[in-house]
């Protein structure tokens, strides 16, 4: 699977995070690791990642992706 690095750092982010506290970040929380301003374009990169195989979504609300 090839990632952008963008795409790297917030899969890292979803990693580091479920694993301090068992459960995945928000879209505002990815945002603020990552540097991004947007939830529309970390909405973008969860799909793409999703579309890749790297994670999936899981129902509905905040924390609705897990690793795959």
């Amino acid at each position: 699977m090839s990632l952008t690095e963008r795409q790297g750092q917030i899969l890292r982010c979803i990693r580091e995070v479920i694993a301090e506290t068992g459960e995945c970040p928000t879209l505002e929380e990815i945002a603020a690791e990552v540097g991004l301003t947007s939830k529309s374009a970390v909405h973008y990169q969860l799909k793409r990642l999703e579309a890749l195989g790297a994670i999936a979504r899981v129902g509905g609300g905040a924390r609705v992706y897990r690793l795959v």
